[in-house]
Parts: C-alpha cells; structure tokens; sequence
C-alpha cells in the first residue's frame, strides 16, 4: 500500500476537539437564506445585471454578490455555540452550476464562500479568545447520478461520465483547499459511486498538494426502506467508502432524528472513526417547511448522546441557530463515543454487506 500524504495543521486540533467532547456542526444555510426573502436582484447584484438564465435560487452565488448575509449566518451560527460551519458551497461544481450558466465562476465561488466562513471563525474566535472555530468545506452530491438512468425507457443511459464526475469534484476541491478550509465534508450522498468519485478526486488532490485534509463523509437514507436513493443499505454504504479511511461518517438530511435512530446506531457500532448526525428538523410538512422546534431535535439527538453513538452533532434542513443552541447544550457533558476496534475481517459490499468471517 502506497504512503498517504502528510496531515495537515487542522487534523491535530480537530482530532483533539472530538477526542474531548461531543463536537457541534452548524445547522441549515438555505433555511436562514429564505428568512431573508431575496428576490431576482438579490442573486444578481450589481454582478450580473442582464444574466442568461434566472440566478434565484442559487443561493452559493450569494457568497460573490451578497457575502454579508452568508458571513452573517456563519457568524449566528458560531454563536449558538457550532464549533464547525460548512461553508456556502454545497453545489460550487461546473455541473450543478451549469444548470446557470455559471460554470466558470467554480474557483471563484469556492473561494468566496470559504472567505465568508473564515471571517465569521476570526469574529467568534476574537470573541472568545482560545477558541477555536473550524471551517469545513462542504461538497454537494451533484445533481447528475452515476449509478442510475434517468429515463425509465433507457436504463444503461448515463447523464454523466465517471471523468466529467471526478473533474468536477477536483476542480471544486481543489479550490476548497487552496482557500484554506480545516476539512472537506462530503455531503447528503444518495448515489455511493458519486460520493466514490469524490474520494477519488481527494486522493489524487492529497498527493498533489502535497498534504491530507480530514476528510467527513455523510450518507443520506432516504425513507423507511433503510437504504440510500442508489439502494445501498448502511451497513454495505460503509463497506463501500471505508478504505478512504475517513475521519469521520455520518448520517444527515431526508430524515429527522427519530427516523435515523437505527442507521446512526449501527455505524456508530460499525464505523472505525468518528461518527456523526445532523439530521432534518423533522419530516417536511405539507408545505414544505419543518415543524420539530429546537427543544424536539435536542431531546432526541440528546438521547443518541446518551447513547454513546456520536462524535459530532447538527442539523440539516429546517435548523437554525436556536435549534444547534438547544443541541449544543443537550450534548454537553456526554462523553464522545470511543472509536470501536476494527475486526480484521473482508467486508464487502453491493446493496447489501458481505462479510467473510473466516
């Protein structure tokens, strides 16, 4: 096996950070935008007067031409006591950006949107001196899967390549990196070959930079079926992503926290690093919106505290700062749950794990 990279500055004082307590993430980004009700003009700003395509929407643009509110939120979110915010740029790829015409502006959304998280952590630490704030990149799933068609009538059909997957990751990455984020959180994966081409893309950035990141890797389940949208259970969704040697995994968004329950329970029986949850504020309601109150998701993530199941703790969609406020102090006091010892048994994976006990 060829020698990783070196680790880089951030892994000693994070390693530390979830070796003393339970650590907390941020919750939503795009929930505290919409609060902000911004219109058209908002996303163009003086930037983009006449665009070719409506920009509403893409909230990671904001970063360029509305970074007050993004640092402002990072900023809110610190304060309610995150010890990591992700930053603004769940889809700063060429391919989810294209969907604006914007794929020219990747490095250039990455780096602002870092910026914008960076100066919120230089705030809550000047705040409270010794500190310390982390920032985490955060790498979307794409909106183009690797393992399923999306025409019914053509199921061998692609709407993207492996390359154009892995080139996209790089090229986001790559400027995650250089703007100086703590880690990389690869996020919300329904589709295992994407999250797979976005380790690829890490490992071949590590050797050329020269150094590793922490790299985080959190898996969406999607409903009751226990399994993710590509149709892996959690257990062969591990299997799958272990020999990246992770920092840390985790669950987050599709579900609240009670749904998650035994998906959180099993990694964090399962997994040989950190363990970590942020999950929805609850199912959406008939409208959209999420109704669990800060005191709902705090009982419950409090109880998987208890449980000794997490490393790290969050929210996802419908979260704000009073609900990561209400978590934080739910948390406190509960020790992190130790990192199991790996059985050296062949764990491989489809659908569904095989392990070969002797």
């Amino acid at each position: 096996m060829s020698s990783l990279p070196p680790e880089s500055p951030s892994f000693g004082p994070l390693r530390a950070l979830f070796q003393q307590r339970i650590a907390v993430l941020d919750g939503a980004m795009g929930t505290m935008i919409q609060g902000f009700q911004l219109k058209e003009a908002d996303f163009r700003g003086t930037r983009f007067p006449r665009p070719v395509q409506d920009l509403l929407g893409n909230n990671d643009l904001l970063s360029i031409v509305r970074p007050d509110i993004i640092e402002d939120i990072h900023g809110q979110y610190f304060a309610a006591g995150a010890d990591i915010v992700e930053t603004n740029t769940f889809n700063s790829n060429a391919i989810s950006q294209a969907d604006y015409h914007l794929e020219a502006l990747v490095t250039e959304l990455n780096t602002a949107a870092v910026g914008c998280a960076r100066r919120a952590a230089q705030k809550a630490e000047a705040a409270t001196p010794g500190r310390r704030c982390f920032v985490a990149g955060a790498i979307g799933p794409l909106n183009r899967t690797l393992s399923m068609s999306p025409d019914v009538n053509r199921p061998d059909y692609r709407a993207v390549s492996w390359d154009q997957v892995v080139a996209a990751y790089t090229e986001q990455a790559r400027a995650l990196i250089a703007a100086g984020v703590d880690a990389l959180l690869i996020e919300t994966i329904f589709d295992t070959l994407n999250c797979k081409a976005a380790l690829f893309a890490l490992a071949a950035l590590f050797d050329e930079v020269g150094f590793r990141l922490p790299v985080m890797i959190s898996v969406t389940i999607t409903d009751a079926s226990g399994r993710t949208l590509s149709g892996q259970t959690i257990e062969a969704f591990y299997a799958s992503i272990a020999h990246a040697r992770p920092f840390s995994v985790g669950v987050n968004c599709a579900l609240g926290g009670r749904q998650m329950r035994p998906y959180v329970e099993t990694l964090s029986r399962l997994a040989s690093c950190y363990t970590t949850c942020y999950p929805n504020a609850g199912l959406p309601n008939a409208f959209g919106g999420y109704d669990e109150s800060p005191a709902d998701m705090a009982g419950v993530l409090g109880e998987f505290a208890a449980d000794g199941w997490l490393n790290l703790v969050g929210g996802c969609c419908g979260s704000t700062p009073p609900h990561i406020a209400a978590i934080a102090q739910a948390v406190r006091g509960f020790k992190p749950r130790p990192i199991p010892a790996a059985a050296p048994l062949l764990r491989l994976s489809g659908l569904e794990p095989l392990v070969i006990a002797s």
